[in-house]
C-alpha cells in the first residue's frame, strides 16, 4: 500500500477499498504552514510515514516493510518548542515538556509517525503529529482510527507509504 487519505470533512480515512471514520484535532484541519504547537489542528499535505511504534504487551504485529520498534515505558515526544529535541523521540525523565508515549490507555498502542515538520523541525510548527487508536471524537492533532484498522494498515504498509491529509 502507498496511499492513505484521510478526507477532513467528511472524516473518513481510506486506503485500497477500505473506508472508515476517524478522528481528527479537535479544532478541525489547518494548512500544513499554519499549524502551531498545541493549536489542536491537524495539518493537511502527503506526509511520509517514518515508522511505526508498538506496545510490546498490546498484540500488534510489526509491519514487515516499515521501519518499527517496541515502545518502552520510558519513551516520549518532544513537544517544547525551546528544547533542542523538539518533534523527536526522547526518554522520560526529559527536561523539556514532552509526550508520553507509554500509556494506560490504548491510544498509543500503535502509532504510525508521520513527517510533519521533521525535516528539519522548527521550533513551534507541531510535533508528535502520528496516526493512533482512536478513543473519541477528536484527537489534539493527530488522526485516529480504530484498532481493528490499524491491525490491517500495520500488515499492508510498505516502506514507500504515504497520508494525504485534505
Amino acid at each position: 500500500m502507498r496511499r492513505i487519505v484521510v478526507d477532513t470533512e467528511a472524516l473518513t480515512l481510506r486506503y485500497g477499498d477500505v473506508s472508515v471514520a476517524c478522528a481528527i484535532g479537535r479544532t478541525g484541519p489547518c494548512d500544513a504552514a499554519r499549524k502551531i504547537e498545541g493549536d489542536g489542528h491537524t495539518p493537511r499535505g502527503t506526509w511520509p510515514i517514518r515508522a511505526a511504534l508498538l506496545r510490546p504487551d498490546r498484540g500488534f504485529a510489526p509491519p514487515t516493510w516499515l521501519p518499527w520498534r517496541w515502545l518502552r515505558p520510558e519513551d516520549g515526544w518532544s513537544d517544547a518548542p525551546a528544547d533542542p529535541a523538539y518533534n523527536r523521540p526522547v526518554h522520560h525523565p526529559h527536561p523539556h515538556s514532552a509526550e508520553r508515549l507509554w500509556r494506560d490507555d490504548a491510544l498509543y498502542d500503535a502509532v504510525l509517525v508521520l513527517g510533519h515538520n521533521d525535516s528539519p523541525p522548527q521550533s513551534g510548527a507541531g510535533s508528535a503529529i502520528f496516526l493512533h487508536l482512536r478513543d473519541g471524537d477528536t484527537t489534539e492533532g493527530c488522526v485516529a482510527i480504530p484498532r481493528a484498522t490499524m491491525h490491517a494498515l500495520l500488515a499492508d504498509l510498505t516502506a514507500d507509504a504515504v497520508i494525504e491529509i485534505v
